[in-house]
């Protein structure tokens, strides 16, 4: 397993389209559109590179299923290997939505690094 990741400062702007950077490429059995899947992840905000989220906080990896998580991780999880490290920059629309839609990372674009621990 890896090392709990560090996620740098972004530079610029934030996209407006997901950016999916391989940062390890695993050797495992890659994720398919609606797996079921173990990872551990760091999330930080884009534009001021808080942490907001980590698993590794916790102490353990969460399993999920794809179908029930924010639209950038549907989109940027299938194709990755087990064993491999992802790194995931979601703008809003494909994150929480837009401004004052209910949630506290709304109209945020948010960077996610995730390890993928195991696909079933």
């Amino acid at each position: 397993m890896l090392d709990r990741p560090e996620v740098d400062f972004p530079d610029g702007e934030p996209p407006s389209d997901l950016e999916i950077t391989d940062l390890h490429v695993g050797a495992g059995s890659p994720a398919a559109a609606g797996a079921e899947v173990t990872v551990h992840y760091v999330g930080v905000e884009f534009e001021t590179g808080e942490e907001f989220d980590a698993s590794w906080n916790r102490g353990q990896p969460v399993n999920f299923p794809l179908r029930g998580l924010i639209q950038g991780w549907q989109d940027g999880i299938p194709g990755m290997r087990e064993g491999g490290r992802r790194r995931l920059v979601v703008p809003p629309h494909l994150a929480y939505g837009p401004p004052g839609s209910g949630h506290r990372l709304a109209g945020k674009t948010l960077i996610f690094v995730i390890d993928l621990l195991n696909v079933r």
